[in-house]
């Protein structure tokens, strides 16, 4: 990508990647976590450990055959059965899985949490996009709530300062810092 150099170039090369493989032989993925806030806001806004994406659970086999293709590689420290996590030479991707529930709700497709529904809309905002490239990405409301709520699903964790910078970039006020509700006549 014109611009962006050394890793976050190499990620947004395989952002484009992804997009277009998966175009090409009809997967779903949506982009997700700090890489989904940037194309929301249209510009890189901080330096990305890996590249987060979401997958039907249906579609992971057929997508991991076409990245192998490519030169990506299993990640060997992490189960497939939880998401599907690739890399090659620096760059880093995880596709979590997606399934529906009984009811038809957009659900945790893997791990422990398999069968949980997920936001309503999760997958129908606008696709985001950095210069030239677009992609899906999950809408803001959803991932406002993931970056919200990370402390409280898991519990013992304190909120990741990168939480809470994407949450000021997205205009989102982490629950810690809301002016708590006055009750009338107080």
């Amino acid at each position: 990508m014109v611009g962006v150099e050394g890793l976050a170039g190499r990620q947004l090369a395989s952002i484009g990647e992804v997009v277009e493989v998966t175009a090409d032989a009809g997967i779903e993925v949506w982009l997700r976590g700090g890489w989904a806030v940037d194309f929301h806001l249209g510009e890189v806004t901080r330096p990305h450990v890996d590249v987060d994406w979401y997958c039907w659970r249906d579609d992971a086999d057929r997508l991991a055959a076409l990245l192998f293709g490519r030169g990506w590689r299993p990640d060997p420290r992490l189960p497939v059965n939880v998401q599907l996590d690739l890399f090659r030479d620096d760059v880093e991707v995880s596709f979590a899985y997606l399934a529906q529930d009984a009811d038809g709700r957009v659900a945790v497709g893997g791990g422990p949490w398999a069968g949980t529904p997920l936001p309503a809309g999760m997958l129908t905002g606008p696709a985001g996009r950095i210069g030239p490239l677009t992609a899906p990405v999950i809408a803001v409301a959803a991932q406002v709530e993931f970056k919200r709520m990370y402390p409280v699903w898991m519990p013992g964790r304190p909120r990741r300062a990168k939480d809470a910078a994407d949450l000021a970039r997205l205009g989102a006020t982490p629950p810690e810092h809301r002016p708590e509700a006055t009750a009338p006549g107080a």
